[in-house]
């Protein structure tokens, strides 16, 4: 008997679940893009326990026959995508006729469809398809998914807690509803409404929806083309930018993708107004051709490649900057909620643990701060040395007291002692001193905090403020004390005295942020990443002008960290040549 044997169709469709559905936002997705393609007009997504134990999705579209009501759960059976000239002219959602097999072989399934003439009803249990019968007369459709992975129990373990689970749908259903204002969508779980919209096209009262009224306010409406590409959609005013780009939403054709030269070219036109660590709120769709766009990169479809890709980004890039000339915001001018200075070490009071303040505006700022990780371009090597491993203290080495010589691009301290010459980032050396003092106070049992005479108020999109409601005891833990208040909206009673002066909204809306953006949660790594981020944003950066003295006092403070040879983020803080080494260099000595 030969050993290669072709699967059955049941295990076939159990595997490829594996990659259609990792987790319960893949459901929802698959079903709700399906009622799109049906021409709904009104969605109703209904979830128990995040989608665990059941997805409902009721559309008002075409529906089915009897017919395609049980080959649809065949798989690659489709009404899209018949030929290779459709594949290259895909308008719809979904085309591959995978969704339906893959999810139908791993839960129970129920379908209830109506073209207008006859009803039918099908039950599905891990593939198999129990009954079909005729049932009574409905508009549109409703497929209702029950006890996922039932038969592949192994995978529940992948899911994530519900919380997470629950804003992953939010968020998607936010981007879908964005993406078709002529749709009403209305999500509930457990009975609760997390969205409801009106599906009468206006794009404006969605933002709303989803991102509440602050926001909504400071959108602007663009719209624009060229002999290619058509735009259009909102951006908002620059002083109510995020902390990170999941608020960026790009469209193709109503589709929601991702296309990274497409969010560097939106940030890029943002860059005179706004710091490196801020992105704007878009909401931005492009009407295309179908044949000057490949959808087909990626099973999630969501990844797209581009024909004539520089006429797109340079109309993007066009509108975006006129529109935003147009407010008349000058950089230098504009009053921000979020204007940031920056702490930097004094050289003026005695040596404490605690680290005083010199501020610096954050326009200076040259090192982009990532939403999640923070990314350098790697050092170039020098052509006249190279640099051994042993130029980078080791942790057990001691450091001395350092004398500052220089400071050499306004990055770069030289200094010197009886051991050697010293080159000491000023950015990384001052991040890694107040990274520990933040560490230090964060973890501190007895946190001091400040009460709120006028308590500060966050309003977030729904998907993020269901995963902080969870994590209101952590908060509590690490001195932010807050309380619901209203739709979507937190506010704050105190907060800790190490937040920065003046800018505590934001620094408690980005920690708001790295909770509600981290699916596998870990207090210890929220904890060591807030201090890092704090840390960053009170730093002095590469470029900033700053004194011998001030360069005195950073590297006495350095010198007294737990570990003052690498910033958080694992670059090097100092770098050492002995003497030995620049008499090598110099050929006074020879090997």
């Amino acid at each position: 008997m030969s050993k290669i044997q072709v699967m059955d169709e049941i295990l076939a469709n159990k595997i490829a679940a594996g990659e259609v559905i990792e987790k319960m936002m893949n459901i929802v997705k698959e079903l709700v893009e399906n009622s799109i393609d049906a021409k709904s007009t009104s969605i109703k997504i209904e979830l128990k326990d995040a989608g665990t134990r059941m997805v409902k999705i009721t559309d008002n579209g075409i529906g089915m026959d009897r017919d395609d009501a049980t080959l649809a759960f065949s798989r690659h059976a489709t009404s899209k995508c018949h030929d290779l000239h459709d594949l290259f002219n895909i308008e719809s959602l979904g085309f591959r006729g995978e969704a339906l097999p893959s999810i139908a072989s791993i839960s129970k399934v129920t379908l209830k469809t109506s073209n207008k003439k006859v009803g039918t009803l099908v039950k599905i249990e891990g593939g198999k398809i129990i009954s079909v019968e005729n049932s009574d007369l409905q508009e549109g459709t409703t497929i209702t998914v029950e006890d996922v992975f039932y038969n592949t129990p192994v995978r529940l373990k992948y899911i994530k807690n519900l919380y997470s689970e629950l804003a992953n749908i939010v968020e998607y259903v936010n981007k879908m509803a964005l993406s078709y204002p002529n749709i009403k969508f209305s999500l509930l779980n457990n009975d609760k409404v997390l969205l409801d919209t009106t599906g009468d096209g206006n794009l404006h009262k969605v933002i709303y929806e989803i991102y509440g009224s602050v926001v909504a306010k400071k959108m602007i409406e663009l719209s624009n083309s060229n002999d290619d590409y058509s735009i259009s959609g909102y951006i908002s005013y620059p002083e109510v930018a995020r902390s990170s780009r999941n608020a960026i939403t790009t469209l193709v054709n109503g589709r929601v993708i991702k296309n990274n030269d497409l969010v560097k070219t939106i940030v890029d036109s943002y860059h005179t107004y706004i710091p490196k660590d801020r992105f704007p709120i878009i909401v931005l769709n492009i009407d295309v051709d179908p044949i000057l766009v490949d959808v087909n990169v990626h099973p999630t479809k969501m990844d797209v490649k581009f024909s004539k890709m520089d006429t797109l980004k340079s109309l993007i890039e066009e509108t975006i900057t006129t529109k935003l000339k147009e407010l008349l915001l000058i950089p230098n001018a504009i009053v921000r909620d979020d204007t940031v200075y920056e702490e930097v070490i004094k050289n003026d009071v005695p040596r404490e643990e605690n680290v005083k303040d010199i501020t610096y505006q954050e326009t200076m700022l040259t090192f982009d701060v990532e939403d999640e990780n923070t990314k350098y371009e790697e050092e170039k090597p020098i052509d006249t040395v190279q640099l051994q491993t042993n130029n980078i203290i080791e942790d057990k080495y001691v450091i001395k007291d350092m004398i500052p010589r220089g400071i050499v691009y306004k990055t770069y301290i030289v200094a010197e002692n009886e051991d050697g010459m010293y080159l000491i980032d000023q950015h990384a050396a001052a991040e890694r001193v107040n990274y520990e003092k933040c560490l230090k106070k964060i973890l501190n049992p007895t946190i001091e905090t400040i009460p709120l005479l006028i308590p500060i108020s966050i309003e977030l999109p729904r998907n993020e403020y269901i995963v902080v409601k969870n994590h209101l005891d952590l908060l509590e833990s690490i001195g932010i004390k807050c309380e619901e208040f209203g739709e979507n909206t937190f506010i704050v009673r105190s907060h800790p005295t190490w937040l920065h002066e003046n800018v505590e909204k934001q620094d408690i809306e980005k920690i708001f942020e790295l909770i509600a953006h981290n699916e596998s949660f870990d207090k210890n790594k929220f904890i060591d990443h807030a201090a890092a981020t704090m840390a960053c944003r009170m730093s002095i950066k590469a470029n900033d002008y700053i004194t011998l003295d001030e360069a005195k006092y950073l590297l006495d403070c350095l010198r007294q960290c737990d570990n003052p040879f690498n910033c958080p983020h694992g670059r090097p803080t100092i770098i050492t040549y002995t003497k030995y080494d620049l008499e090598k260099m110099f050929k006074r000595v020879m090997d």
